[in-house]
């Protein structure tokens, strides 16, 4: 009997699960499900309590070196207003030549893409157990904290000496049409959180008061320009955006007694956590000393060298749709951020112009060459012969 499986299918069977951050809905049960028939070891591997639980799952097929990996995510955002869909969101409806659902383009059908992918590649190579192995990292916490899933799964591999050659997340990288993006590497992201004191009072008598909005549009100011620097060849230039800035006084005639800002640096190479949190105690402190800043980080700029990877992958790309990826460190983070620290990786999926979007919804031809592309790059890195 044949493992190889529909990706169309298994799409519509993913979007069905209300996998909605962090809750996995069954649906990596439902992965689980027909990855052990291929011969797949998988090894669910929960993290957090109540509310903050996550399943995550690892699953191997093989056990020699190189050891290709695939990864993605089962979470979805949640819906919206429902009664702005014209679909069923969990319903995995094929129509006009479309997957609807949501999860469709963010990123279940890349998941099923590669599933589906790897599940003829076995088929078609028996013997892949004696010259590689082909294994799996899925979580249901990469649209909410990203704590308990992908993250702590990659210090649980490196705990237990796991070895990944190379790593492709199923992200809906592409812009227009499939093949026109791949993501090499992502900016990192630096939240601060400000809070400048003052002395309230009455708005007539303002030398007795001392306005705290005052010092921090100085400090502030300097993030009016946006961009911190000019960008490397493989970056996009450092940008800060202030994101709010909250008083809490609703009276007119008041010298509030502390103002409050949040900002993101989305920064490349040219910086570093250590750097940013210098530069901005230099900025704030030359203003004013009566303030409290606190920051975290939740990602830090990566770049992948790995060449052989790229390459493969490209060819890959060229060969099914004839078209030649542009390498791309554009958009915001995602779990590459986590596998980076594991092994080289690279990003790419779908078109993603409907993620998180009213009537999320992808081509199912974009699946199917998918698919192809996938199983094309295995073919590939293992040095087998495809028939095409």
């Amino acid at each position: 009997m044949s493992n190889i499986l529909n990706p169309i299918e298994l799409t519509s069977a993913l979007i069905k699960c209300r996998s909605i951050t962090p809750i996995s809905a069954g649906s990596i049960d439902l992965i689980i499900s027909y990855l052990e028939p291929m011969g797949f070891k998988c090894k669910k591997i929960d993290f957090g309590q109540g509310d903050e639980k996550v399943e995550n799952l690892y699953a191997r097929f093989g056990s020699l070196e190189p050891n290709i990996c695939f990864a993605g995510h089962v979470d979805v955002v949640p819906t919206g207003d429902v009664q702005s869909w014209s679909i069923d969101p969990f319903g995995g409806e094929i129509k006009k030549g479309k997957i609807w659902g949501r999860g469709a383009a963010d990123m279940k059908s890349g998941i099923a893409a590669f599933i589906a992918a790897v599940s003829e590649f076995i088929e078609m190579n028996k013997n892949l157990k004696d010259y590689g192995s082909v294994s799996f990292i899925i979580t249901s916490d990469e649209e909410g904290k990203a704590i308990n899933g992908t993250k702590k799964v990659v210090e649980w591999l490196m705990n237990k000496s796991e070895k990944i050659s190379g790593c492709i997340v199923g992200e809906p990288t592409n812009v227009n049409q499939i093949g026109d993006t791949i993501k090499i590497g992502r900016r990192g992201s630096f939240t601060g959180s400000l809070i400048v004191k003052g002395i309230q009072g009455h708005v007539g008598y303002p030398n007795l008061a001392e306005n705290p909005i005052n010092s921090l549009l100085k400090m502030l100011e300097p993030f009016a320009k946006i961009y911190l620097d000019k960008g490397t060849s493989e970056f996009q230039p450092s940008s800060v955006m202030i994101t709010t800035i909250d008083v809490n006084n609703e009276a007119s005639n008041v010298i509030p007694g502390e103002v409050k800002a949040k900002f993101n640096i989305r920064f490349n190479t040219l910086h570093s956590v250590a750097s940013l949190q210098c530069m901005l105690k230099n900025q704030f402190d030359a203003i004013t000393k009566n303030y409290e800043f606190d920051y975290f980080c939740n990602a830090e700029p990566f770049l992948t060298s790995d060449e052989e990877l790229k390459s493969t992958l490209q060819n890959a790309i060229t060969k099914v749709v004839n078209v030649n990826p542009e390498k791309s460190t554009t958009g915001g983070t995602s779990d590459a951020r986590f596998i980076t620290k594991l092994c080289p990786v690279i990003e790419f999926g779908l078109v993603g112009k409907t993620m998180h979007k009213i009537d999320e919804n992808v081509e199912v031809d974009d699946i199917m060459k998918l698919t192809s592309i996938y199983n094309k790059f295995l073919h590939n890195y293992f040095r087998v012969e495809k028939n095409d």
